[in-house]
């Protein structure tokens, strides 16, 4: 059978851009902030 391309943990994923990860940070602040002006669902992973 031929491996998939893509892997990856749900742990890291959630670490890396998830919600509290990104409010860590003030860039990350501004990337929520940006979101939420664009009106998107779903702020972060």
């Amino acid at each position: 059978m031929s491996q998939r391309t893509l892997g990856g943990t749900k742990r890291k994923q959630k670490r890396t851009s998830g919600f509290r990860a990104r409010m860590r940070t003030a860039t990350g602040r501004r990337v929520i902030r940006a979101r939420r002006r664009k009106g998107r669902q779903r702020l972060a992973v």
